[in-house]
Parts: structure tokens; C-alpha cells; sequence
């Protein structure tokens, strides 16, 4: 698989997740936060572990060192992640949320530099910025105004802790997968394993009597859709991008996200669009082109150098 078709399959991913957003949204009124946690990934289970088993069937338990990384990124990635996006969401606005969101791919790439000896080119720090400016243009729709209305709350923190743990959730994925032979489906697999596995308690905490027999086929199907489509194809893809790309190259992709939401809130919601927001896509997926595009030959030939 070429890198052109990494990038097309992590737009695809893209329009899963914002998917998610809505759908998460419809969720969150009939689920506490480490429930919807547990179901999504709960319902995902059956969807990997099948594709699991066809592709890699001699290669299906982890051995020794392993389980310690598959237990650091599902503890990570998978559980923490989750548990603190959708308990953010029960005390922050949508405009929060969304701009603390907007900055995974900023936060990525300073990580990839700081601490993981990643390369940081002039072009990929303009493609970040750029993107980033245009998902704030997309979001405020070109009101300046809503700068004023930003007030920082805990959930602003819950989601910007939330970031950092997929950030680095990310680039522990590349190192792991090269350092242990861990492959993609290996790691998508059994980090959805563990978030389940860890998330009993939690979910017997929230006393699930009490939000179970109330909850809406709405609500089940919007897990439903979260589990397959945002979870079980998103993560996969997700992990195949990071292993031949790299992370901050595929955290950049999230940048996309707001974009996709809207779309589909015109599609499906019936929402209006203004020039502002499709001056601010247009900004976005020309951020996401020049921080994610391949660097020329000549520098790859230095780096081996």
C-alpha cells in the first residue's frame, strides 16, 4: 500500500470520526462516560478480533515484553482517552472542546521533536499552523468575538489531558510496533481488550441499573456505529498510517474532523454553511497537504546519511 493511499484511507477516517461526534453526541445524554467507554469497545470486540484471527491466525497471542506495551497504550489510548473525552463533554462547550481538539496534531508533532528525535521541517510546522488556523476559522465561523467567550473550565483541562494522551498514545504506537514486532491489527485488537477489561469497575461504579433498561435504539445504535466504524476501522487504519508515516503526519488528518462534521450536519441535520467555513476547510486541507505531503528525495538521502 503506497503512502497516497495511507493519506486517502486516513480522510476516510477522518469522515468515521466526525461520524462519531455526532452520533457520540446523541450518546452521551443516555450513558455516563466510562459506560459509553465500555460498550464502544465492548460491541468492537467481535469486528477485530474476526479480521484478527483471518489475517494474522499464527500470530494471535502477545508473548513476554509484548503485554506490557499493549497494556501501556490500552491503558493510554484506548481507556484513558475515552473515559476523559466523554467526561469533558459533561462540563465544556462545543467550541471548547472542539479548538482544544484542533491542537492534537500541534501537540504530536513537539512531542515527535522533544522526545522522540523526530525531524521538524519549516514546511511541516506551516502545514500545522495553517491547518489549526483554519479549523478556528471553521469553528468561529470568522467571528472574532468568540475569543472573548472562550472561559477555560475543568472540562477544557479533562479534554486538553485527553489530547496528550493520544498524543502520546501515537508515538508510542510506532515505537512499540517497531521495537516488540507488534503489527497494527495486533495493537488495535488487544488495546480494545484491555480499555474493556479495565473499564468493569468503572462501569459498576456509574450503577448501570440505572441508565440500562432507559436507554433509547438511538442510543445503542449511535455506540453501535462508534464501535465499528470509529473504533474497529478508524483505529486500524489509524495504525497502519502510524507505522508507515508516522504519527504527527497521521495526527494532522484530525484536523479534518470539524470539517466532515459539518458536512454531515448539512447533510444529515440540515444545518447552513457560510463562506467563512468553507474558506476555513479549504485552509485545512491545504494545511493538512503541506504538513503531511512526502518530503523530497534529497532530504530522505541526507537523514541516511
Amino acid at each position: 500500500m503506497s503512502d497516497k493511499q495511507i493519506r486517502w484511507l486516513m480522510v476516510l477516517t477522518a469522515i468515521f470520526w466526525s461520524g462519531a461526534f455526532i452520533t457520540g453526541k446523541i450518546a452521551v445524554g443516555e450513558f455516563p462516560p466510562f459506560a459509553l467507554t465500555f460498550f464502544r469497545f465492548l460491541f468492537a470486540l467481535p469486528f477485530i478480533f474476526v479480521i484478527f484471527y483471518i489475517k494474522e491466525r499464527g500470530n494471535l497471542l502477545p508473548r513476554g515484553k509484548q503485554w506490557l506495551a499493549l497494556i501501556l497504550l490500552g491503558v493510554i489510548g484506548t481507556f484513558c482517552y475515552h473515559a476523559l473525552f466523554f467526561t469533558s463533554l459533561k462540563y465544556t462547550t462545543a467550541i471548547n472542546s472542539s479548538l482544544i481538539g484542533a491542537i492534537n496534531p500541534m501537540v504530536t508533532t513537539l512531542l515527535a521533536a522533544m522526545f522522540f528525535s523526530e525531524r521538524l521541517t519549516p514546511l511541516r510546522v506551516m502545514g500545522v499552523i495553517l491547518s489549526f488556523s483554519g479549523v478556528f476559522l471553521f469553528i468561529t465561523n470568522g467571528d472574532l468575538t468568540l475569543i472573548s467567550q472562550f472561559q477555560f473550565n475543568k472540562g477544557d483541562l479533562i479534554m486538553l489531558i485527553a489530547v496528550c494522551c493520544f498524543a502520546v498514545y501515537a508515538l508510542l504506537s510506532r515505537r512499540y510496533m517497531k521495537q516488540y514486532s507488534l503489527s497494527p491489527l495486533m495493537v488495535t485488537a488487544y488495546t480494545f481488550l484491555i480499555c474493556v477489561v479495565i473499564s468493569i469497575p468503572f462501569v459498576l461504579w456509574e450503577k448501570p441499573a440505572t441508565y440500562l433498561f432507559s436507554a433509547t435504539a438511538s442510543g445503542w445504535l449511535s455506540i453501535l456505529y462508534m464501535s465499528v466504524f470509529a473504533s474497529v476501522l478508524g483505529y486500524l487504519i489509524q495504525m497502519v498510517a502510524i507505522q508507515r508515516i508516522g504519527a504527527p503526519r497521521t495526527a494532522i488528518f484530525i484536523n479534518l474532523v470539524p470539517v466532515f462534521t459539518i458536512i454531515q450536519s448539512v447533510i444529515i441535520l440540515g444545518e447552513s454553511i457560510t463562506l467563512f467555513k468553507l474558506i476555513g476547510a479549504a485552509i485545512v486541507i491545504s494545511g493538512v497537504y503541506l504538513a503531511t505531503r512526502p518530503e523530497p528525495r534529497i532530504n530522505n538521502l541526507k537523514s541516511v546519511m
